[in-house]
């Protein structure tokens, strides 16, 4: 089970942590422009992203849900529902194409590429990935997550240790120079988890529904909230130490590696884009299986023509989108009814997809073992076959049946009692 749970916890966590987090844009103005009262406002977004995460994938596990309204239209009633599909639907290609704008800012920071150039890349790596089933998209967004937490964990732990504290300076700087459309920091922690869910919520669904254990689902859930708790947390707090350094960047995180080492700013550009990658074939790929629900064949089509629009779409500039789309998607998210979770485990209850198809398999488990079974009858036969002595003996041993008119209370045989009368 816990192999099961770190592998949905992983993909959970690949999900959510796209480009403005790997790439230190969402820290430093969703948190950072508040001062030391951002620190807050992350362990307050922590807090509410490890109880969303359990819920979402275990629903997704309770009703084996292959899209995301699979759940919506039985946690809400008709109307709530098409909003709330409606809204994600928005949410998915908005965070798309701005993975595609974000993946051309990385390259041509580090490199010096041109936009075109790292978006077409995220445009070709997103499409090939999107022709394979969901159980190797997640294993794709799983492998690469490590990667990402381990570089994160490393450059925010380094520049925590070696930077100087001078909390009533930053503090200052910090509020007066960092730009941000959000007005305090808890509204902005609020935003901040209402985006997080709008992003990863419809993935989220499918990946859960991909497992027939919710326990294991809920524990994945949890890991993944504490994986993204600890990275928020350090990344907030690097931040905020270097934010005379890294204000006005497009990828702070980046800054920070390249002034531990060039080279080390170079695998980070690496670690960020396959982080970009991440977010983007789950947006994309959750949006296809949301758009082709009612004709399931014609998702390629779907999926390569959105995935060209949002590539057009990307040219924005991926720090303008992120400083408008991202708050109004948050604003979208946080007002959305938390979903419930399921009272009862689902192989423990007599109805529900998760028991039919379990029943399903066990079904088709009984067949297999039914197709064997002649098999295994002559080999026993073979096996515990007796010998002519055995036989012979066995034949001679006298068989008692019941006597006719007398209810079978007496037996024909050697030992045989008369009957009244």
């Amino acid at each position: 089970m816990w192999q099961r749970a770190i592998s949905v916890a992983l993909a959970f966590t690949g999900v959510i942590v796209g480009a403005g987090f790997a790439s230190g844009q969402e820290a430093l103005q969703f948190y950072v422009a508040f001062g030391v009262w951002g620190v807050a406002g992350a362990l307050l977004a922590s807090a509410l992203m490890l109880i969303s995460g359990v819920a979402v994938l275990q629903l997704g596990s309770y009703y084996q849900a292959r899209e995301h309204m699979s759940v919506l239209s039985r946690i809400s009633n008709k109307a709530i529902a098409w909003i709330l599909d409606i809204s994600t639907i928005i949410t998915l290609f908005s965070i798309g194409f701005v993975m595609f704008a974000g993946g051309g800012s990385n390259l041509q920071q580090q490199f010096g590429l041109p936009l075109w150039a790292g978006a077409g890349l995220m445009l070709v790596l997103v499409l090939i990935t999107g022709m394979m089933d969901v159980n190797k998209v997640s294993a794709v967004i799983g492998a690469i997550t490590p990667f990402v937490i381990a570089t994160i964990l490393f450059v925010t732990i380094y520049t925590l240790v070696t930077s100087d504290w001078n909390f009533a300076h930053l503090n200052e700087y910090s509020q007066a120079e960092v730009a941000t459309t959000l007005p305090n920091w808890w509204i902005s922690a609020l935003n901040y988890i209402g985006l997080c869910i709008m992003t990863g919520v419809s993935m989220a669904i499918v990946i859960g529904g991909n497992m027939m254990d919710t326990k294991a689902a809920g524990f994945g859930g949890l890991l993944g909230g504490l994986f993204f708790t600890i990275m928020l947390v350090l990344l907030v707090a690097a931040m905020f130490v270097k934010v005379e350094t890294v204000n006005g960047d497009a990828m702070p995180v980046l800054s920070l590696m390249t002034d531990i080492h060039p080279w080390l700013g170079a695998f980070m550009a690496i670690v960020v884009y396959g982080m970009i990658f991440n977010t983007a074939i789950g947006m994309f790929y959750a949006l296809g299986k949301r758009l082709t629900r009612k004709n399931p064949s014609r998702y390629r089509v779907v999926f390569i023509v959105t995935c060209l629009v949002g590539f057009v779409l990307s040219f924005v500039g991926f720090k303008t989108l992120v400083a408008y789309v991202y708050p109004a998607l948050g604003y979208l998210g946080a007002f959305r009814r938390p979903p419930p979770r399921p009272r009862t485990r689902p192989h423990r209850t007599q109805n529900g997809p998760a028991h039919a198809l379990l029943q399903a398999q066990r079904t088709r488990t009984g067949q297999a073992h039914r197709r064997l079974q002649p098999r295994r009858q002559r080999l026993h036969r073979i096996h515990h076959r007796r010998s002519p002595r055995q036989t012979r003996s066995r034949r001679r041993t006298p068989r008692l049946r019941p006597h006719r008119g007398t209810r079978g209370r007496h037996l024909r045989g050697p030992h045989r009692t008369r009957g009244p009368g």
